[in-house]
């Protein structure tokens, strides 16, 4: 597993994106101060989950975002991206319910990304995870939480400073501890959870007993109500049956009586209305017919009388005209005078015998027409005569029918009587067949559904209804015995007993399993702890072991080594540690205990001096002790890369040269990323990265020679 790029966008001073890439066992990072190659460091830090803003030289996430400059504008966040090779598959990782999440990539990308708001964001392969998840991955290719792979000027003798206990965890870190650790947390967790669990399943079984005790004692109860139940279904069954064939025979008789009656009483209805709207309709018809023919013959009458008074008024003007004519021929006059009236006359006689011809065929006209009409009148008279006589003849018909249509009516009557009284047996039987259907609910309620087997019960011959009726008294007084004891039909009991009884039982067995993983998880975590001890002080020797090589090394002899001390703290009982103040805050009679942990403590001596306490040592000499003591750390279990951030800044050139020789030493197992003034140091890398400011007020990445590394480191 090797480190492949480094991805930086919007971070701290790095405005664009910026990648750096890892193809040498040792890259160096060169340039002026304040040019931005210490956000580098502080990048990995970020990507690889470091909380303390402290460490990255903020106080919040928002002083991680790049805040702008005249030429560009500010960024709303920031985001890192580390990429893992991941050929050999060793990265693992686990989710909370113990099972390995598939992480088969032959590439691991870790994000992280952060907001003006705070926010943060962890991104694994694409996916957003937790923190936890992000340490735990980390974690199985030894790269711990403490920081012990990634060692900054001004903290590389962090480990010096630190007490005993924190020394061990930084120990238990480099040798790749924390993923048993965090196995522990878990399984601590999951203890702590099922014992919480068993406090639950205890409650409820505690919760449960005493219904469960009533239930067992009115199932017991029950038990002696068998011989009722079994009383009362025999007669039930029986009962029921005949009740069903009874039901049944009259259902199919009265619906035969009903369809009779019914089909008779349609005919009557039929019969009736043929009466009255039959026969009646063809009266109505002829005397419609009459009413038109005395119509015709009214207006004949009209039109004779009409003939006769123009006869008259013909005749009066004929008469007039010819009694005119008589008197012009006995008087004209003499002389002169007579040949004018003689003119004159033969004039008028020619006008008024024409006139009278005239009159005279009018006259003939009118005569004719009225012996027409006079013709038709008294035909027209014969026809009503006869309709009259049809009429008369039909209504005396129609009185024989009324006759027939009141007996008829009569017995309409008696059929709506008689079907009346079916639909009351109807009724009655429907009000019977719903007694029949409660009793069958009564008896599931009472007897369960062995009630509904009555369909196949046999029964012999027909009874009176008295028997049934005797059959259900008895019925009733059994039913009545039973609900005095509450029980009902015991199926519901039985049912709720059955379902406390296999919820007690699956609860007992909850409580069982529950036993076994705790003991289980108390085991798990026994043998990790005895592992963690065992690695732990294996560990620790081998440490001492490259140490003491170390240490030698940079100052020419001399002794270095660790050494594990057990320090005894006070706990109270609750499981809450003990502190200075605990006297102060301690309530009376509270107990307490005593519990012993574990620390680390450095022994070394320089050669040639009696120094052997840490607080003596100069500057230099701690800062030497602490590399080479991280250095010792690094190589027992091996990081995939270490990050050294101007560690050799207090370095002579003779030790600068031992610290070149350790660094090649240490690439054979770790990749190197080497922030570095020190020409010698550069020297041993194989590629050199240069980070200067733009014009832009941004850093800028520049992969250069061992010649300009130089130029831009000074």
């Amino acid at each position: 597993m090797r480190l492949e790029t480094l991805s930086l966008n919007g971070f701290k001073s790095f405005a664009q994106k910026t990648i750096l890439e890892f193809k040498s066992p040792i890259v160096s990072i060169v340039g002026p101060n304040g040019s931005g190659k210490s956000n580098i460091v502080e990048s990995i830090r970020f990507v690889l989950g470091e909380q303390s803003m402290k460490s990255m030289r903020g106080k919040g996430g928002a002083d991680l975002i790049f805040k702008g400059s005249k030429k560009l504008s500010q960024g709303t966040r920031a985001s890192v991206t580390m990429h893992l090779n991941n050929a050999d598959k060793i990265f693992k990782l686990t989710n909370d319910a113990g099972e390995e999440v598939n992480l088969n990539y032959d590439t691991i990308s870790i994000s992280r990304e952060v907001y003006s708001d705070g926010l943060n964001k962890y991104i694994l392969n694409g996916t957003e995870v937790r923190l936890r998840d992000i340490h735990n991955l980390l974690a199985s290719v030894n790269i711990g939480s403490s920081g012990h792979h990634i060692i900054s000027q001004g903290e590389a003798d962090r480990i010096l400073n630190a007490n005993a206990k924190e020394r061990k965890e930084m120990v238990e870190d480099a040798l790749g501890l924390k993923v048993y650790q965090y196995r522990i947390k878990e399984s601590e967790k999951k203890l702590l959870r099922t014992n919480e669990n068993m406090k639950e399943v205890l409650m409820l079984r505690r919760e449960n007993a005493p219904h469960l005790n009533f239930l067992r004692k009115q199932v017991e109860k029950f038990e002696k109500t068998k011989e009722l139940q079994a009383e009362l279904l025999g007669l039930y069954l029986e009962y029921l049956k005949r009740e069903s064939i009874y039901l049944e025979r009259e259902k199919v008789s009265l619906a035969l009586e009903r369809n009779k009656l019914e089909k008779e009483l349609k005919e009557t209805t039929e019969k009736i209305s043929k009466i009255e709207y039959g026969d009646s309709e063809q009266g109505n018809k002829k005397i419609d017919e009459l009413r038109a023919i005395e119509q015709k013959l009214n207006a004949l009458r009209s039109a004779k009388s009409e003939i006769e008074r123009k006869l008259g008024r013909i005749e009066g003007m004929l008469e007039s005209k010819q009694n005119r004519a008589t008197i012009s021929g006995r008087c004209p006059l003499c002389g002169s005078e007579i040949k004018e009236i003689n003119k004159d006359q033969i004039e008028k006689r020619a006008h008024d015998e024409k006139e009278i011809a005239e009159l005279k065929d009018s006259q003939n006209s009118a005569l004719l027409e009225k012996t027409q009409i006079e013709h038709e009148e008294k035909e027209v008279g014969q026809a009503v005569e006869k309709l009259k006589q049809e009429i008369n003849k039909e209504m005396e018909m129609m009185r024989d029918l009324e006759r027939e249509k009141f007996t008829f009516k009569v017995k309409h009557q008696e059929l709506s009587g008689s079907l009346d009284l079916i639909i009351i047996k109807e009724s009655s039987l429907k009000n019977r067949r719903e007694s029949f259907e409660n009793e069958i609910k009564e008896g599931n309620a009472l007897l369960g559904a062995e009630i509904l087997s009555y369909h196949n019960f046999e029964v012999s011959g027909m009874e009176e209804n008295d028997f049934q009726e005797e059959r259900k008294k008895k019925i009733e007084r059994i039913k009545i015995k039973l609900e005095d004891t509450g029980l009902g039909n015991g199926a519901e009991l039985m049912k709720e007993y059955k379902e406390m009884e296999e919820r007690d039982n699956f609860l007992a067995k909850e409580l069982e399993d529950l036993e076994k993983s705790i003991l289980s998880l108390q085991k798990l975590i026994a043998e990790l702890k005895e592992k963690i001890d065992f690695e732990f002080k294996e560990g620790v020797k081998k440490i001492n072991v490259e140490f003491q090589e170390f240490f030698s090394l940079m100052f020419g002899g001399g002794h270095g080594s660790l050494s594990i001390v057990v320090e005894s703290r006070k706990r109270r009982v609750n499981g809450r540690e003990d502190d200075e103040e605990l006297d102060d805050a301690e309530e009376p009679g509270e107990e307490k205990n005593i519990v012993f942990e574990k620390g680390i403590e450095i022994n070394v001596s320089l050669p040639h001096k009696k120094v052997k306490e840490l607080h003596a040592f100069s500057g230099g000499e701690r800062s030497l002790t602490s590399i080479a003591l991280l250095f010792a750390m690094s190589q027992v279990n091996p990081p995939p890369f270490l990050v050294l951030d101007e560690t050799d800044a207090a370095l002579d050139e003779a030790n600068s040269r031992k610290y070149g020789d350790m660094l090649e030493k240490l690439s054979h197992h770790s990749q190197l990323i080497v922030v570095t003034h020190n020409r010698e140091t550069m020297s041993r890398a194989g590629v050199l990265y240069g980070v200067t400011i733009g014009s832009d007020e941004a850093s800028k990445l520049l992969s250069i020679k061992f010649d300009e590394a130089t130029a831009i480191a000074k």
